[in-house]
């Protein structure tokens, strides 16, 4: 299902969480929406889900506008960080409930929670519950239950974000595997960007409320378009370095305290810049080309 924001703004009183978004996300894509806390992303997500109504702009599901369609009714599957299972229930019941709310045939919900209980690997665990389960077990049985209802549009805020970093590794992959099998559109907030650039078809980095960039991750990494995302994205950091670019003949240098950096011609402007680095593009040029400065490790 394709699904698209157009100048989605979100106030609350004088605050503006989401300023005047416009995204377009095509059938079966994976899109991150990438940020520090408190940026919009989360509330982004929840206008998505209908639990927030927007302020200014439209959510469309496909060609219907959803602003005002309420949320049991968008058929969209939810990962919280919390995981949100009952925990007077077992897991079969947690992976159920949607299906219950639905009036889905027994026989009909029964084989469905075994088939996604199978696919998420939690089939000895059915009997269970969820004060049992370890903290990636029960986030298995908070995406079988998003999945269960056979969704068009999966939203995951933050979901792995309590688990160890070994689990979150394996969950990442889990989570991945499982989308482009199923071919479900899904939105991914998150605040990490090595989860955003290895999980993502798509990432739209988010700064206060507003959209900075929105392209697939290694574009985001080679041609940041701000200060922000250069300075946000990437691990180890870029570094940054004031220049002014300067020309001499035919060619164009950055120049930083007598130091001339190259840089090509249909990319330079006479002026005040921001020369950027980043380490993984850095070879060794041989000691012709060395400059003599103290480096801080």
């Amino acid at each position: 299902m394709q699904v698209r924001f157009e100048h989605l703004t979100k106030r609350f009183g004088d605050v503006v969480a989401v300023n005047d978004v416009c995204m377009e996300i095509t059938s079966g894509e994976f899109v991150a929406l990438l940020g520090p806390s408190g940026c919009g992303k989360t509330t982004t997500l929840l206008m998505a889900a209908g639990i927030y109504k927007p302020t200014d702009g439209d959510i469309l599901f496909g060609e219907r506008v959803m602003n005002r369609v309420p949320p049991k009714e968008r058929n969209i599957g939810m990962v919280f960080q919390s995981y949100a299972l009952y925990p007077h229930m077992t897991v079969y019941e947690n992976i159920v409930f949607p299906m219950r709310l639905k009036k889905v045939a027994r026989i009909d919900m029964e084989e469905r929670a075994k088939q996604v209980a199978e696919t998420m690997g939690i089939g000895q665990l059915l009997s269970r519950r969820p004060g049992q389960l370890s903290g990636g077990q029960q986030q298995r049985v908070a995406l079988g239950r998003a999945l269960v209802k056979q969704p068009d549009l999966l939203l995951f805020d933050e979901p792995l974000s309590n688990l160890d970093a070994r689990l979150r590794l394996s969950m990442r992959g889990e989570i991945k595997r499982l989308q482009l099998e199923l071919g479900i559109t899904s939105i991914y907030v998150t605040h990490d960007q090595l989860e955003a650039m290895t999980m993502a078809d798509r990432i739209a980095v988010i700064e206060s409320g507003n959209l900075q960039a929105y392209c697939p991750p290694q574009e985001l990494y080679d041609q940041p378009q701000t200060l922000f995302i250069a300075g946000f994205v990437g691990n180890p950091p870029m570094n940054f370095l004031n220049v002014e670019v300067v020309q001499e003949d035919d060619k164009y240098y950055a120049r930083a305290e007598g130091i001339n950096l190259l840089i090509p011609n249909q990319r330079a402007e006479k002026a005040a810049a921001v020369y950027i680095i980043t380490v993984h593009k850095m070879v060794d040029g041989g000691l012709e080309h060395s400059i003599k400065r103290r480096v801080e490790l």
